[in-house]
């Protein structure tokens, strides 16, 4: 385990100021062509500068200003000649504080977007200036106002935002890392992203603070990220704090801060992209795995064998056992594409994993199911097809119990690695069915070299599978 390391800055360097409240929106490069032709065209209105004593220069634009920590002494002699020839300045309580006194009108803006583009639409004919944090089109509110009142009435002045002097701080790039801000985008929906990043930059919030994300995080498996949090960025009190995500669990930060997450070496893996997938039989590598399990995946070849002798219909309703990283779930979905297939798995870091495979082949009909077998088996509606990647140590309550829910004329598909796992699955499989078809399967996979072509063979798998009579058998009567 690293150390905790923290350490505390006075740089006077621009950035944006964080507060996880005001017009925060999702960041875009560019804004939408938008043509509103009630917006007045007199835009352009001459005006004395005050300080200077020479006539202001005419406008066309609204000019939406970039403002960081420090304040004006942080703007660029364009941007306080801006601010100085201006009639009208919006801005929050959050970055009007960090100016002095202006000769323009100045109008405090509240947390109402609307409000502001109303207010913007009332002054078109002054020369009016829109006051932002830090860069205005990185989950800034440019981009809401160009949306609505059209980018070629705007002129962006931007500044250094807090998320790139964040990851200045702690020396990483950030062209490859997954940025969002929480005050947008709830935890809980972007936790998969997150889970296959290498980098992410959060902007928190008052509810989803660091210390509430490290736990979080933890709560669901993934302990593999460290964890810097960098505090009052371009303030005098700036702070920078680096740790495992169980040490900023434990720790409580300024209300203006941005996290940063980086991925341990190694852990986990991450799918490999694909032009398209297989509707069964993808390889291992098409889908995320956890690196220590990763061998653990059902190969494609049984996985293959294992879907055909579930016999799937369109419409069936399938329960995978021990569903790991999803990979027998998400094929099973795509036979059955008006059916619903229930994947059942008890380690979190897996749950998650089912989550994002998910989302990755673009299957909806996948229900992933956070618990342990057979405890979860009475809440799901009862099944044509059953599965069974895993069964942990209570292999006879769990078969007992799958083959009572099974449907009359379904079908039981159980693949082990191990001897000693098989034994178990055959002789409880015996008492519950009178007919069992079993395979064992070696592959080996044809690997070029140089010139030459050589095979390299899998661990052998075991295929136990049965189907599930439509009446009972008669009772004997002894005489």
């Amino acid at each position: 385990m690293r150390h905790l390391h923290r350490f505390c800055l006075n740089p006077y360097k621009p950035q944006q100021l964080r507060t996880g409240r005001g017009f925060r929106q999702p960041a875009a490069l560019q804004c939408s062509l938008y043509d509103n032709a009630e917006i007045s065209e007199e835009l352009a209105v001459s005006r004395t500068n005050t300080r200077t004593g020479q006539p202001g220069r005419q406008w066309d634009k609204v000019y939406v200003i970039g403002v960081g920590a420090d304040g004006w002494g942080g703007l660029t002699a364009h941007a306080r000649q801006l601010l100085e020839e201006a009639e009208v300045i919006l801005g929050s309580d959050n970055v009007l504080p960090l100016l002095p006194k202006l000769p323009g009108e100045t109008i405090a803006v509240g947390n109402d977007p609307a409000q502001l583009v109303q207010l913007v639409q009332q002054n078109l004919h002054r020369r009016t200036v829109v006051l932002a944090s830090g860069d205005p089109l990185f989950y800034g509110v440019a981009r809401y106002l160009c949306d609505r009142l059209g980018r070629d009435r705007f002129e962006i002045v931007p500044h250094v935002s807090t998320m790139q002097l964040a990851f200045a701080r702690i020396k990483e790039s950030w062209e490859d890392a997954y940025l969002t801000n929480l005050a947008t985008h709830p935890l809980e929906e972007v936790l998969e992203r997150i889970r296959t990043a290498e980098t992410v930059g959060l902007f928190t919030t008052e509810k989803y603070h660091p210390a509430a994300i490290a736990q979080a995080l933890l709560e669901r498996g993934l302990d593999y990220f460290t964890a810097a949090v960098c505090e009052n960025l371009g303030m005098p009190n700036e702070r920078v704090t680096q740790g495992e995500l169980s040490e900023i669990a434990e720790m409580e930060f300024a209300p203006l801060n941005v996290m940063i997450l980086k991925r341990k070496v190694g852990l986990p893996e991450v799918a490999r992209p694909v032009g398209r997938f297989r509707r069964f039989g993808n390889p291992e590598d098409a889908f995320a795995q956890n690196q220590p399990k990763s061998a653990l995946i059902t190969r494609a070849e049984v996985r293959a064998i294992a879907l055909a002798w579930l016999d799937i219909r369109p419409t069936s309703t399938v329960w995978d056992i021990g569903a790991g990283s999803g990979s027998v779930s998400i094929e099973a979905a795509q036979l059955a594409e008006h059916g619903l297939v229930f994947a059942i798995e008890q380690d979190a870091a897996d749950y998650h994993l089912i989550l994002a495979n998910c989302e990755r082949f673009g299957v909806k009909n996948v229900r992933a199911i956070h618990g342990t077998a057979p405890a979860v088996f009475r809440e799901l509606p009862r099944p044509d097809a059953i599965f069974i990647g895993g069964t942990g140590k209570e292999v006879t309550r769990l078969l007992e119990s799958a083959w009572e829910a099974l449907l009359p004329g379904g079908r039981m598909v159980i693949n082990v690695a191990t001897v000693e796992h098989f034994v178990r699955m055959y002789e409880t499989l015996r008492r519950l069915a009178s007919t069992i078809e079993v395979r064992l399967i070696q592959i080996a996979r044809g690997v070029e070299q140089f010139d030459q072509l050589r095979f390299d063979a899998d661990n052998p798998s075991f295929l136990l599978g049965t189907t599930k009579p439509l009446s009972p058998p008669p009772a004997e009567v002894v005489i």
